[in-house]
């Protein structure tokens, strides 16, 4: 499985983590919901279970993905500052939806 970062993204997530001290805890990458061919996702801090997968992101953040859900392989996060700041989680490799700005 595969999870990718954008630069804004990952400094944003590496600050987070610093500020609540989160000991021991990575971000999961989790479903929200699905809508036909796509879905949509979010983050929050976990520790991973037998039925994750702990993915290396190329940005130095690890992440806990359901080793089950197969929308969670190839995650793309992104983070922009400019209109406003925004969280953006895709899944190119699913098809879906883009934000246009």
């Amino acid at each position: 499985m595969k999870v990718k970062v954008n630069r804004h993204a990952a400094k944003a997530l590496k600050k987070m983590l610093a500020e609540t001290g989160a000991e021991g805890k990575l971000f999961r990458v989790f479903v929200t919901s699905v809508h036909g061919d796509h879905a949509h996702y979010d983050l929050k801090l976990d520790t991973p279970t037998e039925n994750d997968e702990v993915v290396k992101s190329d940005k130095e953040i690890d992440f806990i993905l359901d080793k089950n859900d197969e929308y969670l392989d190839d995650i793309w996060i992104q983070f922009f500052h400019v209109p406003n700041e925004e969280w953006l989680i895709t899944n190119p490799s699913k098809g879906g939806h883009h934000h246009h700005h």
